[in-house]
């Protein structure tokens, strides 16, 4: 029998001694020098110790560390997966969506394998989301099912303003007991199924728990949600759960689950843009919207929402008169949607999304350096990286304008519009004014 010896290096890998080494050894050896085999707390401490990753250029000189090139990688890989239809395929989307936040308080929620704990992270993240939720989706309302003790509580009711949701989440942060997915589900059954036909209802269920104590069939729950048409999305803090999956398969929503803080806040964030309607729901309908306009400021009005007098601000029903507080809301005395311009402009983008630029290597920049003037076109910084390197860049494939990765970023999460288009669109508007 040939005996191995190991000895451990400065640098955390095994040296074999004798000779031959077995291939798992060796592939234990790779995951160890390279962090792989770290446990999801101990990468969390490892990616403090930033300056271990530093590495030296041909000169000598300290590289940085480009993490903006990480997250622009993580961006394109979400867009091509949003972006994934066929060319001209026509994909409609619930624009006007009803979401119901389940949030798993039971005993689950205090395990530390998330720092400092899965409740403060949740939590967190809860907040990151519902501030993205309504920036993407001003038309759309927002209520909060907390679990804990087998029970399920409704925290807020369906709503169109983040900060009472937040306050009302940051103010109930107790965990205990047993989580119960029956009660959950049949909790948001309850609300959405009082919501018109053209409304999109979808419930999204962050879970903790490994298991489920519920007081009756949940195949039942589950096929009630289902002819009610719910979408239900889970997102789990801890492993796959059948049932979870199950629920995700049946109401046509998605099952993922988060291996660390960074990966939790990404999958959350993906459920912020409106998703594909499902064929057989996407129902076309005529909604009454009223525009109400801004109050007068020195007058004293009873606000229907919170049913006390207030002094000046708010606005005026347009039907009924009735005051109310803040927009998008639903007017409590005679039920008109009320919204404002900006809202509704806010939501068309997602039907006519940018198109995703393509990537240009490098090679490619410095090959067009005769012909193309190697800054952006969005923010005019150069494209050049310190050596008068080419760095990485995208192109808009309509005008051909190159961009810098922030401005990608900006211009497909934040503007819209793509500035290389808009100002081809403007120039010809002013040629043919002047012919």
């Amino acid at each position: 029998m040939n005996t191995l010896k190991h000895t451990a290096t400065g640098n955390g890998e095994r040296v074999r001694l004798n000779g031959e080494a077995e291939e798992e050894e060796e592939e234990d050896e790779d995951e160890e020098g390279n962090g792989r085999g770290l446990e999801a707390w101990e990468r969390a401490y490892a990616d403090d110790r930033s300056w271990e990753s530093l590495q030296e250029d041909e000169s000598g000189l300290l590289r940085p560390i480009d993490s903006t090139s990480l997250y622009h990688a993580q961006y394109r890989r979400r867009l091509r997966s949003l972006s994934s239809t066929p060319i001209g395929a026509r994909i409609q989307k619930g624009l006007i969506r009803y979401l119901f936040i389940v949030v798993d308080f039971s005993r689950a929620a205090t395990e530390m394998d998330f720092r400092p704990s899965r409740m403060a992270v949740v939590a967190k993240n809860i907040e990151a989301f519902i501030k993205e939720f309504f920036d993407q989706n001003p038309l759309s309302q927002v209520g909060i099912i907390t679990i804990k003790d087998g029970l399920a509580h409704c925290l807020t009711e369906l709503g169109g303003s983040p900060d009472s949701h937040i306050r009302a989440l940051m103010s109930k942060l107790e965990c205990s007991g047993d989580s119960s997915l029956q009660n959950a589900l049949d909790l948001a059954h309850g609300y959405l199924n009082q919501i018109p036909s053209y409304g999109h209802r979808e419930v999204l269920i962050l879970y903790s728990a490994l298991s489920t104590c519920d007081p009756g069939d949940i195949m039942d729950t589950i096929q009630k949600c289902k002819t009610s048409k719910i979408r239900c999305s889970v997102v789990g803090l801890s492993a796959e759960i059948f049932i979870c999956k199950h629920l995700c398969l049946e109401t046509g929503g998605s099952y993922s689950v988060a291996l660390d803080e960074p990966h939790f806040k990404e999958l959350l964030l993906e459920h912020a843009p409106p998703p594909p309607a499902i064929a057989e729901y996407a129902i076309a309908n005529l909604i009454k919207m009223g525009f109400p306009q801004r109050a007068a400021e020195g007058v004293i009005s009873i606000c229907s929402c919170h049913k006390e007098a207030k002094f000046g601000g708010g606005y005026t029903c347009p039907r009924c008169k009735a005051r109310v507080c803040e927009l998008p809301t639903e007017c409590r005395i005679c039920g008109l949607t009320l919204i404002s311009s900006p809202h509704l402009a806010r939501s068309y983008h997602h039907l006519f999304p940018v198109t995703p630029f393509n990537e240009v290597s490098a090679s490619l920049l410095n090959n067009l350096h005769g012909r193309l003037s190697k800054t952006c076109f969005g923010c005019k910084q150069s494209l050049s990286s310190p050596g008068n390197k080419a760095s990485l860049s995208v192109s808009c494939p309509k005008c051909k304008q190159y961009f810098c990765l922030d401005c990608d970023i900006y211009i497909h999460e934040n503007l819209h519009n793509c500035p290389g288009c808009e100002s081809f669109r403007h120039s010809k508007s002013i040629n043919a004014t002047k012919e």
